[in-house]
């Protein structure tokens, strides 16, 4: 295997653990306004993703750098198609990262009202915009010879990428909703527990109409494999999340997204971005990958530098571990 394909494998799980771990996280502050009935509820859900949110949007600025140092012209040319897409998620990252901080800070039910739209606007925006992000990186962009966009700021848009974008939202609402049921007690709960009950079989079903837009595209009998075992992990899900195993049902989740995610880049490769106009302008991994020693580089600190990563983050997740409820949560007092 050469280092072109080790780093595209190596970008395409980046992909993947944001998608995982934010999933969740997006779905929890889009869960706000639903499940919680009171404040102290309100701040049960920001408790329960408080002290990995931050760390959770790591990947996607991994993500993007390894992109942009292995393979800039693929970075190139779908960020820079994608401008205005990624400036409206980064405002609403940056917005939903204020809230969290801010919505404490001033004993008024106004104030933590204003800042809670915040935060959910800004985890209903951003699996929006990266699942858009991810669909037009399957599906194609109109490119020139040089790579170029050809034609406006919204020419990637189509029934197929807004389908991915909407299948990344659904996903996060039932990840969201399972993960609450893991992480808290009490009636928030089982309720968490019942709406992810509710929730699996429809907001699902936009991903499996993705992903069989994608074999009939580009797919092939693995990519096919891959789909199937995306669908019996969320059966097993929402049999797991039933009978209240929100464990189990989580992890079948991130089976579900898992498999989800290599079909798609098994179906993109050996390519990066194809070129809807024309073939031949379609960027591939041979033609898009940096020198052979900046992949060595790359490749030599990624060995150093990712396990300390996965080590400090499984660590955070591991402290933090234990459900909480409106029993942990002190009474609101003035900063």
């Amino acid at each position: 295997m050469t280092l072109e394909t080790i780093w595209f494998c190596v970008i395409a799980l980046f992909w993947l653990g944001y998608l995982f771990l934010e999933g969740f996280d997006f779905g929890v502050g889009m869960l706000m306004p639903v499940l919680a009935k009171d404040n102290t509820e309100r701040r049960v859900m920001v408790n329960t993703i408080g002290p990995v949110w931050d760390g959770n949007e790591v990947w996607l600025i991994v993500a993007g750098g390894a992109m942009f140092a292995a393979f800039p012209g693929w970075y190139a040319s779908l960020f820079s198609a994608a401008y205005l897409p990624l400036l409206v998620v980064l405002l609403a990252l940056i917005g939903r990262g204020v809230a969290f901080e801010y919505r404490g800070k001033v004993d008024s039910d106004r104030w933590r009202r204003n800042w809670d739209r915040v935060i959910g606007i800004g985890s209903w925006i951003p699996p929006f915009g990266v699942g858009l992000l991810l669909a037009t990186t399957v599906l194609g962009l109109p490119l020139d010879a040089d790579g170029n966009r050809v034609g406006g700021p919204f020419a990637a848009l189509s029934f197929e990428t807004l389908l991915g974008a909407i299948a990344v939202v659904g996903f996060s609402l039932v990840h969201g909703a399972a993960f609450l049921a893991l992480k808290t007690e009490g009636d928030l709960r089982h309720r968490a527990r019942k709406l992810a009950t509710r929730l699996l079989p429809v907001a699902l079903l936009p991903l499996l109409a993705f992903l069989i837009v994608v074999q009939l595209r580009s797919g092939d009998l693995w990519t096919l494999l891959l789909i199937g075992i995306a669908v019996i992990a969320a059966v097993l899900a929402w049999f797991r999340i039933r009978v209240g195993r929100e464990g189990q049902a989580f992890a079948a989740l991130g089976g579900v997204i898992g498999a989800a995610a290599v079909a798609i880049f098994v179906a993109l490769y050996p390519n990066v971005l194809p070129s809807t106009v024309d073939p031949a302008n379609t960027l591939t991994i041979a033609g898009e990958a940096s020198s052979p020693y900046t992949l060595t580089v790359m490749t030599w600190v990624a060995l150093f530098g990712a396990p300390a990563v996965l080590i400090y983050q499984g660590w955070t997740y591991w402290v933090f571990r234990k459900r909480i409820g409106t029993r942990h949560i002190p009474p609101v007092h003035a900063p």
